[in-house]
């Protein structure tokens, strides 16, 4: 959609505070949601596993000041494609605009469309699969009614689950529950476990927790001001999740016992039946489905700019650019949508969760170490400046390093998976390449 003003058509774009709620609510959704139940059993510490989300956050703090400082740098809608394309080769690119369409959103729709299907599936009686692919089908056509439509629905709904997590919060405090009897002080056998390989693999349920912190990045071209609102809303978002989840993660551990959680992907519902009974917990499990619609809102606007980016630039994938008379990448949209759905059908919820995470880690990493290249090319003073610069992108880099080994030396499987992905990625670059233009 557009506006016309004195004879000139102007492309519509998104205030501050949309940009904000895009980063909160790609932030805020599955992970916290899900995370705990793997948690509990390699970190049998509640002031550890606290701990692991205080890292999770600082780590994306330090992630989004790096992204902050590429993409006002570089000033284009697009993400990783986009900035790994100028700071190493095109092909660099174009493989972290695979992984961004085919897993960190595509994939991402999917795991949170059945989280979505498994909080409601009782409380509605339907399958997990029929309310997932329902809820893709629902905010995919909402999205395709342009940026003011849009922006409105992703407001609300963001605002909506941000207050349910309030009263979550603030439930067992008001309600006169007596707690579990977790502790939350940290004892000397704590540190060993921080140092565990079961630490390092849990960090992967929260690094996936915490993806979303680069999404306003993805609109920096339909962004209003970028060069100033894009930093803010990165990192006021990831502060105010950061927040968030330390406090829901909290009150998780204070309300139930281990043994419950253990395992479990419906933690908000293990929570709500603890606080307030079986048949409320079913309507708070119809509650927190909804919430979770803000998420795949989220996505379902950041994840086709990647597409359309792509398609900007070769032939080949011209079709994603292609755009409706609301302004909307109709098409990118809609491949999105499908691809989601086809993998709620055939996907595991727990292997998609940590080959989400590990697949983004990989050029989340390359993207970050990118801004030192990328201060050698370009020493212009215009455009945000990473504060306290080389600190952030050293540690965020040190932290997903010791992670990937981990994971790798866990479970190779899901780095084969995700190396495979790539491969299949950069042959379909070298097919494109010859009609790029």
């Amino acid at each position: 959609m557009t506006q016309e003003i004195a004879g000139v058509v102007k492309p519509q774009t998104y205030p501050l505070r949309v940009a904000i709620a895009l980063v909160i609510a790609n932030m805020v959704g599955t992970g916290v949601f899900t995370s705990l139940g793997y948690q509990v059993g390699p970190i049998p510490s509640a002031s550890a596993i606290l701990l692991l989300w205080f890292t999770g956050g600082i780590m994306s703090v330090c992630g989004a000041l790096c992204y902050a400082e590429i993409a006002t740098t570089l000033k284009r809608s697009g993400g990783e494609y986009i900035y790994l394309s100028s700071i190493y080769h095109p092909a660099v690119g174009f493989l972290g605009g695979w992984i961004s369409m085919v897993v960190g959103f595509a994939g991402a729709v999917s795991a949170v469309a059945i989280a979505i299907g498994e909080y409601a599936h009782e409380w509605l009686g339907v399958s997990v699969n029929l309310v997932a692919v329902c809820s893709i089908l629902v905010v995919t056509v909402v999205h395709l009614f342009g940026v003011k439509i849009g922006g409105m629905a992703q407001n609300f709904l963001t605002g909506f689950k941000l207050l349910l997590i309030l009263f979550f919060c603030l439930a067992p405090l008001v309600s006169g529950y007596e707690f579990s009897g977790n502790s939350f002080s940290l004892n000397a056998g704590d540190w060993s476990l921080v140092f565990s390989s079961g630490w390092a693999v849990s960090l992967v349920f929260v690094v996936y927790a915490y993806s979303g912190w680069n999404a306003s990045a993805y609109i920096a071209g339909n962004l209003d001001n970028p060069s100033k609102n894009l930093p803010r809303s990165l990192v006021t978002g990831t502060l105010v999740v950061m927040t968030i989840y330390l406090s829901l993660n909290g009150m998780f551990l204070a309300v139930a016992p281990f043994s419950e959680l253990e395992g479990q992907n419906d933690i908000g519902n293990i929570a709500a039946v603890r606080l307030f009974g079986d048949e409320a917990g079913q309507f708070f499990a119809g509650i927190f489905s909804f919430a979770l619609l803000s998420t795949l809102s989220a996505m379902t606007i950041a994840g086709p700019r990647v597409g359309e980016a792509m398609g900007s630039d070769y032939v080949g994938l011209k079709f994603l650019s292609t755009k409706n008379r609301f302004q909307m990448p109709w098409i990118a949209i809609v491949a999105q949508a499908g691809w989601a759905i086809l993998l709620v059908l055939i996907s595991s919820f727990k292997e998609v969760i940590q080959y989400i995470s590990v697949s983004l880690s990989w050029f989340t990493l390359l993207t970050v170490v990118g801004i030192f290249v990328l201060r050698r090319k370009q020493s212009s003073s215009e455009g945000f400046k990473v504060p306290w610069y080389p600190l952030p992108p050293i540690l965020f880099v040190a932290v997903t390093v010791w992670m990937i080994v981990y994971v790798y030396l866990n479970d190779p499987k899901i780095i084969m998976y995700s190396v495979g992905t790539v491969l299949v990625g950069l042959m379909l670059y070298f097919l494109s390449d010859r009609v790029k233009q």
